[in-house]
C-alpha cells in the first residue's frame, strides 16, 4: 500500500456505532409509539423477510436503484400486513431513518481521523440514503475531504460502479486508495473488484467468511489504521 493516498471509509458499523441492539431498541420505540400488539423479534423477521427482494438486487445494476426510505417503507407496509397489525408503514420507516440518523460515532473515530487526515486524504462512502448519513455526518463535524452516499451515486457496495463513481467524482485512481469496513460482502468483495485496497475492521474478531474475499489486513480498532497503512 505505498502509493495509497485516500483513505475511504464506510459509516455504519465502521465510524458510527450500529449493531443489532440499536435495530432492536429502534423497533421496539416503532412498536410501543404505534401501540402494536406484537413481538421485537417477531416483527424484526417479519420485517427482513419483507427487505429480502431489496437486500439481494440492490446493488444489481439490471434492476432500477431505489432508496432505503422506499424500500424500508415498502417493507414495514408488508410486514403489518403478513403480521395483521394495522400499523403506520410511513411513520415507522421516518422513525427508522430518523433513528439511524443519531447514531454515535465510536470512541475511537475522531482520533482516528484527526491522525490519518495529516497523510491522506480522508473520505466516506456509504451504503446509506443522505437523509439519514447526512445527519451523523454534521455531528462528528469532521472535514473529510468528500463524502458519498448509495443514494448520491446510485448504487449499491458491494458493486464497484459505486467505488467508481467515488473515485471518478474525486480524481483518485483505484491502486491510490484504501477502503475501510465491517462487512466482508459490501466493503471487503466490493472495494477489491473495484481495484482498491481493503481493510476489515473486525471489532467483534469474528471469524471471516471462507466463501468471501480475504482482506488485505484486519484490524480491530481504528487506531491500528496508521500502522497498516505505513506497512
Amino acid at each position: 500500500m505505498s502509493k495509497i493516498t485516500t483513505v475511504v471509509f464506510d459509516a455504519f458499523g465502521t465510524l458510527f456505532q450500529d449493531s443489532p441492539e440499536h435495530w432492536d431498541a429502534a423497533m421496539g420505540a416503532i412498536i410501543e409509539q404505534q401501540n402494536l400488539d406484537v413481538s421485537v423479534p417477531t416483527l424484526n423477521e417479519a420485517w427482513l423477510d419483507a427487505c429480502g427482494s431489496f437486500r439481494t438486487t440492490r446493488s444489481d445494476s439490471k434492476y432500477p436503484f431505489q432508496s432505503y426510505t422506499t424500500a424500508w417503507r415498502d417493507a414495514f407496509v408488508e410486514a403489518f400486513r403478513a403480521l395483521g397489525l394495522a400499523g403506520d408503514a410511513e411513520a415507522a420507516s421516518d422513525y427508522w431513518i430518523s433513528n439511524m440518523g443519531e447514531r454515535d460515532p465510536y470512541p475511537e473515530t475522531r482520533e482516528a481521523l484527526e491522525a490519518l487526515s495529516e497523510k491522506y486524504r480522508v473520505v466516506v462512502l456509504s451504503n446509506a440514503d443522505d437523509c439519514f448519513l447526512d445527519p451523523v455526518l454534521d455531528r462528528l463535524a469532521f472535514p473529510f475531504d468528500a463524502t458519498m452516499s448509495s443514494e448520491g451515486g446510485q448504487s449499491y457496495k458491494p458493486n464497484p460502479q459505486l467505488f467508481h463513481t467515488l473515485l471518478g467524482r474525486i480524481g483518485v485512481k483505484p491502486e491510490e486508495a484504501v477502503y475501510v469496513g465491517d462487512r466482508q460482502l459490501e466493503d471487503i468483495k466490493g472495494a477489491q473488484e473495484a481495484g482498491m485496497g481493503a481493510v476489515w475492521i473486525n471489532r467483534a474478531g469474528t471469524d471471516p467468511d471462507p466463501d468471501l474475499p480475504v482482506p488485505d489486513y484486519q484490524i480491530t480498532s481504528l487506531l491500528d489504521l496508521t500502522t497498516v497503512l505505513e506497512d
